[in-house]
């Protein structure tokens, strides 16, 4: 039996306890879950080893901190939604406009909510960046800024799984004069006290957990992504030309997550580093007020984070997806608390967003990167239980 760490408040047990069936029945190593409800913190548990690959090593404590791959992507769009509300980008200009060396290729007409809701058609490179070239902070703009789209871009979608650092990180930089990572640390982390870093700092690297690949236990038959035929997903996967390949694969050889100069880069689509405590109190601010602080997200920029901007068959992870201003929103291939939902989940398990209806904001985060890329059985069930705790809004 795993020791579970950490606090609940009443009636909220059942996180608790769907908290530690994910070590005895779902193959947990080492994770962490907080909920904030109306801008109080009401679920902060800890529980495993702070080494996936290592169950007898030093144990997950209060500090221990995760990278969150994909989860990272809220955030990083949240610069870019708050930028549009104080009037320094316009979500509705060419990309053009801010950044002249993107118009190249055909992408005159590409525009920044485009870069947000997946449809600028600049999912993979045709010429892959060497992990050298993808640490660098400049390879990586300049090659998307060369791309040729896949796609007309508007006109349809398809997750930008590794491209979306680039493309969201050069106009931050190039509207900002800052990188994304030093923007959200100064306007939004520091003011919030979030332990949440895009370019992990060299003082804060001995808190950050290791991640390691490990199976997922049996699912249940039923269980898991229906919006496309297994096999039509397992063959994107396996064919090296598919574009879904080539979008995981924009980097390569794969990156070592686990190492210094990966995390201390900034790569905002894959490399954000954080606790579940700051994941969930981040979107506690986007919705509401947390410890005397105003709402991040003014009513129009929430409306624009929760409406769905593109949505059915995506190119890239051929199922059908939903997704807002640069979250992923409620639906089969991201199964969140309720209609109102917005957020984004890290392939493997990692999972944070919010819920302006239930006043919720949630985090989780593992070290054990279970095959899954949206709906983890781990994030699911805690979510479950989490649906069962709150009162009917």
């Amino acid at each position: 039996m795993v020791d579970v760490h950490g606090t609940v408040a009443d009636g909220f047990e059942p996180v608790r306890e769907a908290f530690a069936r994910g070590f005895t029945e779902r193959g947990e190593r080492g994770a962490a879950v907080a909920v904030h409800h109306e801008g109080r913190l009401v679920v902060d548990l800890w529980a495993g080893a702070a080494d996936a690959a290592a169950p007898d090593g030093p144990p997950w404590t209060a500090d221990t901190a995760q990278v969150v791959r994909s989860a990272g992507k809220g955030p990083a769009a949240a610069c870019l939604l708050l930028l549009h509300q104080r009037g320094q980008l316009d979500l509705d200009a060419p990309v053009g406009a801010y950044w002249p060396e993107f118009k190249a290729a055909g992408k005159e007409r590409v525009l920044v909510r485009h870069l947000l809701t997946h449809r600028a058609g600049l999912p993979a490179l045709d010429t892959p960046l060497t992990v050298e070239e993808a640490l660098d902070g400049g390879s990586g703009p300049r090659a998307i800024a060369a791309q040729r789209p896949q796609w007309e871009p508007g006109t349809d979608h398809g997750y930008h799984a590794q491209t979306f650092s680039w493309l969201l990180g050069e106009l931050v930089r190039r509207a900002t004069g800052r990188t994304l990572g030093r923007w959200f640390a100064q306007e939004v982390a520091g003011p919030l006290g979030l332990d949440l870093w895009c370019g992990l700092p060299a003082d804060q690297a001995h808190r950050v957990g290791r991640i390691a690949e490990i199976p997922a236990p049996p699912r249940p038959a039923g269980a898991g992504l229906r919006a496309r035929p297994k096999r039509a997903v397992a063959d994107a996967y396996a064919d090296p030309g598919s574009l879904t390949r080539r979008a995981f694969g924009a980097i390569r050889p794969p990156l070592d997550e686990n190492a210094p100069d990966y995390l201390a880069a900034e790569l905002p689509a894959s490399n954000t580093v954080g606790t579940a405590r700051s994941l969930s109190r981040f979107y506690a601010a986007l919705i509401g007020a947390v410890d005397g602080h105003r709402p991040l997200f003014a009513p129009a920029t929430l409306t624009a984070a929760r409406s769905a901007e593109s949505e059915g068959p995506d190119r890239v992870l051929v199922v059908n997806t939903r997704f807002g201003h640069g979250f992923m929103l409620h639906g089969p291939a991201s199964p969140l608390l309720g209609p109102a939902s917005f957020g984004h989940p890290g392939r493997g398990g990692s999972l944070g967003f919010a819920d302006p209806d239930h006043g919720v904001g949630f985090g989780y985060v593992t070290n054990g990167m279970q095959p899954s890329v949206t709906a983890d059985p781990r994030a699911a069930a805690l979510l479950q239980a989490l649906r069962r705790a709150l009162p009917t809004p």
